[in-house]
């Protein structure tokens, strides 16, 4: 999912493309560890429109303002805690826009099959996290190796960022193994009030 530099006020989307491969099924931060059989390309951006009505729930408003048709799993009470988050993000700062949370599309066919995007623009020691989750429809196809790549390339090409940031649930060894593979490496741990005990792994930029 190679992102180009976002317009202003439109939020971050990817379009990737999926090849079969082996996970584990689950849709954890980091998503699944099947391979990609092409470069992503770039996505047309979510709109904040569209961000506000997945807050929401209104799946029928975000699809009028959508880059693409967007589903049911969406709107999901997981989904929608995290398009909240965004929301509220671009509400206090319309420049956060271009890092947050998108839909993930398939180059191919068009359909949305998750959402990624950072957590936010870069802090003030160059630090990005990424975050992602694929559609139970749609695992197993190279959608999360993809859409990881998409955000790391993202996150290279832009001289502010030095540190890109992965947290992990412990007992999620696929999305261990994503990361890894990748070159992310374990700093630490935390708490988070939503998931509970998180594994911190990171890996510069520039790598």
């Amino acid at each position: 999912m190679t992102c180009a530099d976002v317009p202003g006020g439109l939020a971050s989307g990817y379009r990737v493309d999926g090849a079969p491969g082996p996970c584990d099924g689950r849709a954890m931060t980091t998503g699944d560890v099947a391979d990609p059989a092409l470069p992503p390309r770039p996505e047309p951006r979510t709109p904040p429109a569209t961000i506000h009505a997945l807050a929401a729930g209104d799946l029928d408003t975000a699809n009028l303002t959508s880059p693409a048709p967007l589903t049911a799993y969406l709107v999901e009470p997981d989904a929608r805690y995290v398009w909240g988050l965004r929301s509220r993000q671009v509400d206090a700062d319309p420049a956060t826009a271009q890092w947050i949370t998108g839909v993930i599309v398939d180059a191919g066919s068009g359909v949305v099959v998750g959402r990624a995007g950072f957590h936010g623009p870069p802090d003030a020691r160059g630090m990005v996290e990424v975050g992602y989750s694929v559609d139970p429809d749609y695992r197993r196809r190279g959608y999360a190796r993809a859409t990881l790549r998409a955000m790391l390339d993202r996150a290279r090409r832009d001289p502010s960022v030095r540190t890109v940031r992965a947290t992990i649930s412990p007992d999620n060894i696929a999305s261990r193994a994503l990361v890894l593979q990748h070159g992310f490496v374990e700093v630490g741990e935390q708490w988070d009030a939503e998931d509970g005990l998180e594994i911190v792994f990171e890996v510069p930029a520039e790598s």
